[in-house]
């Protein structure tokens, strides 16, 4: 594989929200909103401009992840800073071929790298288990909406640094914009190719 992961350049904003757009599509819910988040984020201060990365096969943009600042309330009354990864996806016809592992990897690199301390996320352990996550309640991390959630994961980037922890984590507030500005995402879908919004077995929600 041929593979290049590099940050995302301002000319190609509109393309990686095209390519996570299609990605998405039809897969949790009718249609897509992940695009949307992404494009809102990129001016929030929680978005961290360095892990906006893209895969490149060939000169092609094949695939994107992103990270946001977050963190961990802890029991204790004190906050532990990590990062959250999402979303992260692969076009269509690259998928189920070893490139969102490749992807996912460097970007685990490139946050270690920058000095960020862990990650928690939503996400299926088959797949991210083999680039080292875990259960985060396994670590102490409760996620706010489902304490008992198998599907919130985590990793150290620091040895160490979920060594004795108890708290909670919630999704940073930037993921719901959808719901929080329902008129701002239609407007922006509008700008899109039109697709077919479509029901699909198991989409997680119904909009």
């Amino acid at each position: 594989m041929e593979c290049t992961v590099r940050q995302e350049k301002e000319s190609e904003y509109r393309a990686v929200e095209n390519l996570v757009r299609d990605a998405f599509w039809n897969v949790y819910r009718p249609g897509a909103m992940e695009h949307y988040v992404l494009h809102c984020f990129r001016g929030d201060s929680a978005f961290i401009k360095e892990l906006g990365l893209v895969l490149e096969n060939d000169g092609k943009l094949i695939g994107y992840t992103m990270y946001v600042k977050s963190e961990i309330c802890l029991d204790d009354g004190g906050v532990l800073p990590v990062i959250t990864l999402g979303p992260i996806c692969i076009a269509n016809e690259y998928k189920r071929q070893g490139y969102g592992k490749i992807l996912l990897d460097a970007s685990l690199e490139k946050a270690v790298a920058l000095g960020f301390g862990g990650v928690v996320m939503e996400g299926n352990i088959d797949f991210y288990g083999k680039s080292g996550f875990v259960v985060s309640k396994e670590r102490g991390i409760r996620y706010a909406d489902d304490p008992e959630a198998e599907y919130l994961l985590c990793q150290e980037l620091k040895p160490g640094y979920f060594d004795g922890i108890k708290g909670t984590f919630a999704d940073p507030e930037g993921y719901f914009v959808c719901q929080n500005d329902a008129e701002g995402f239609a407007s922006f879908e509008e700008g899109f190719p039109k697709k077919e919004k479509k029901k699909m077995p198991g989409q997680l929600f119904s909009e």
